[in-house]
């Protein structure tokens, strides 16, 4: 698990260093450069093929200054949003996001082909080859293995007491499958919050300022707004990622406890078979 956190930190640092690696190597790094280039340029092109340029608006488009500008303009936006509140928002993303990679890289772990494994358990149980079935559930990870062993260290008890006690493992291993989610519901309310928080704290912030110059002046009112409206913007944006992660990680949920349901459904009606025999 600590290879592939690894891994995922690399992968961003990477995307994120990459175009501005680029971007240093290929900007001239002053107006003469600049000028000595553009000038290098266009002595080497005929009248015809300058037009044909000056008219390409897609090279404008393409330049690499623009990628460069908004990786800038965001660090900008940042800290101008308040940096004490910014950075308490900046640091729900981060937990939240680790959270959340926790329970994706968990949950992906416990994932495996239910029936095919069932199959096997079933043929285990109907020819009463117990080691074997406590072998290959030892071999597999995830609740669908777990309750497969539970129910043969309890195969010599009457049926009911063998569905009941597999229910209630159930529901222990389903809120082991919940373990940490509550910290990630928290994150994704706590963002937003902060950003209101923050846009409370901006209007108090003009109206301070105001109440200082004596004057309703716009530019008096824009500073305090404008925190207050990029704290809240960045807070929304922080919860609405951190509710796409949450979302797919109850679809994972949802996933291995319908196949805890089936296997709990399968094994009862096996046992019951063999020991009709």
């Amino acid at each position: 698990m600590r290879s592939i956190l690894k891994t995922i930190i690399l992968v961003l640092v990477m995307t994120l260093s990459v175009p501005v690696s680029v971007w240093s190597d290929t900007i001239p790094q002053s107006d003469q450069e600049v000028t000595e280039t553009a000038t290098t340029a266009t002595d080497s092109l005929d009248d015809g093929q300058l037009e044909e340029l000056v008219n390409d608006t897609s090279l404008i488009a393409a330049t690499p200054t623009e990628a460069h500008g908004f990786h800038k303009s965001l660090k900008t936006k940042f800290i101008e949003g308040n940096a004490g509140f910014m950075s308490l928002v900046a640091l729900a993303l981060v937990l939240g996001l680790a959270f959340c990679i926790e329970r994706m890289i968990y949950l992906s772990l416990s994932e495996i082909d239910d029936k095919k494994f069932i199959a096997t358990i079933k043929e285990g149980l109907s020819e009463k080859r117990y080691d074997d079935v406590i072998t290959a559930c030892d071999k597999s990870r995830g609740p669908v293995p777990a309750l497969c062993r539970h129910a043969v260290e309890h195969i010599d008890e009457d049926v009911e007491s063998i569905e009941r006690s597999l229910t209630s493992y159930g529901s222990v291993l389903a809120a082991g499958l919940e373990k940490g989610c509550s910290w990630i519901t928290l994150f994704i309310a706590m963002a937003p919050s902060l950003g209101f928080l923050g846009t409370v704290i901006g209007m108090v912030m003009a109206f301070d300022q105001i109440q200082q110059a004596g004057d309703i002046s716009p530019t008096i009112v824009a500073s305090g707004m404008k925190v207050a409206l990029i704290t809240t913007i960045f807070g929304i944006i922080v919860a609405l990622i951190l509710q796409l992660f949450y979302n797919y990680i109850l679809t994972k949920i949802e996933n291995l406890t319908a196949q805890m349901e089936n296997t709990v459904i399968s094994l009862t009606d096996t046992i019951i078979a063999t020991r009709e025999k």
